[in-house]
Parts: structure tokens; sequence; C-alpha cells
């Protein structure tokens, strides 16, 4: 089994959640770090610990960022990392895997699971390092982890959406 470094310069956390109903807001999270233990040949051994640092959130609003990092979102201050640890990838077919683990926003943890696409591995053109890629994603509810400011909608609808698409793209690098 193989160790690799997530690489935080070329990896992102994305995000996308309903406003008002009509639109899609997105956003991302530009430092994200962690290990991958993995190994295409024993896929069914790998495993995956990521953290993401709360206020390196950015949608490229300065007052919604503020706002997102504020205790009525995130609390960026008092959960400043957001964590994301499994022990196995499930094979679905050869690149694409579901990977279950424990997901933990504003330290709330709950169960949640990724669908994941090995991407390939990679010798780099400047130099020795060799890289994997995967492309996870998921959808959870951010109430379940204690993300609940919002405000109804005179339509039925909510101000925020209480669903949460979430796209991991990580680049890792060979370990040792």
């Amino acid at each position: 089994m193989s160790e690799w470094k997530i690489d935080p310069d070329h990896t992102v956390a994305a995000f996308m959640v309903r406003h008002f109903m009509i639109t899609l807001v997105r956003g991302q999270f530009n430092r994200v770090s962690g290990t991958i233990q993995f190994d295409p040949d024993k896929p069914s051994l790998g495993s995956v610990e990521v953290e993401i640092e709360a206020a390196s959130l950015y949608t490229g609003i300065a007052k919604r960022d503020e706002h997102l990092h504020s205790p009525d979102f995130l609390d960026v201050e008092k959960f400043p990392l957001i964590l994301f640890k499994s022990s196995r990838f499930e094979p679905v077919a050869v690149t694409h895997f579901k990977v279950p683990g424990a997901l933990t926003i504003r330290g709330t943890t709950q169960p949640v699971i990724l669908d994941v696409e090995y991407l390939g591995r990679v010798k780099s053109p400047f130099d020795e390092d060799i890289s994997i890629g995967f492309s996870a994603s998921t959808r959870l509810n951010r109430q379940d982890f204690g993300v609940n400011w919002n405000f109804d909608m005179e339509n039925g609808g909510l101000v925020v959406g209480n669903d949460v698409f979430l796209n991991l793209e990580v680049e890792a690098d060979l370990v040792g």
C-alpha cells in the first residue's frame, strides 16, 4: 500500500448551494491537505484523511464570505477545520469507488459516502515526483451539521437551500 500526500496547491474542495431556491451559488475551500493510502491493484485496502481549513472558504463576494465564516454558518473561529476520515474504498468499477467515512463540520460528525473516480497515476515531466488524481463528490444536508441559519421565502422556499453539493479535485504525491 502506497502513501500519498495531498498536494494543497493542486487540490480544491468546491461546493454549490441554492440561493432563493432559483440559483446555485458556488464557492470553494482553497486550503486542503491530508493523506491517502492507495494502491490501484488493491483499492479495497485504501483509506483517506482530509483536512479543510474552514477559513479558506471563498465565494468571490467578501460580504458573503464573512457571513459564511460567522457563527450563522461555519463559525470558523470556533471550528477551524472540516475533517473527513475513511478506512476503506469500495470498488464499483475499475476506476470508480464508494468511499464511506466520517465528515466533521462545526464539531458535528456524520457518516457520508463519497462517489470517487480514480483518475490515474503520472510522473511529473519536471522532476521525479509521482502523482495520482481523484475526483470525489457527495451531497449532504447542512442542517445535519448544525448549519441552520435560514429564512422562509413567501413562495414556501428558503433563502439558502439545505442540500449542499460537494466536489473535491485531488492531486496527491507519493511519499518517500
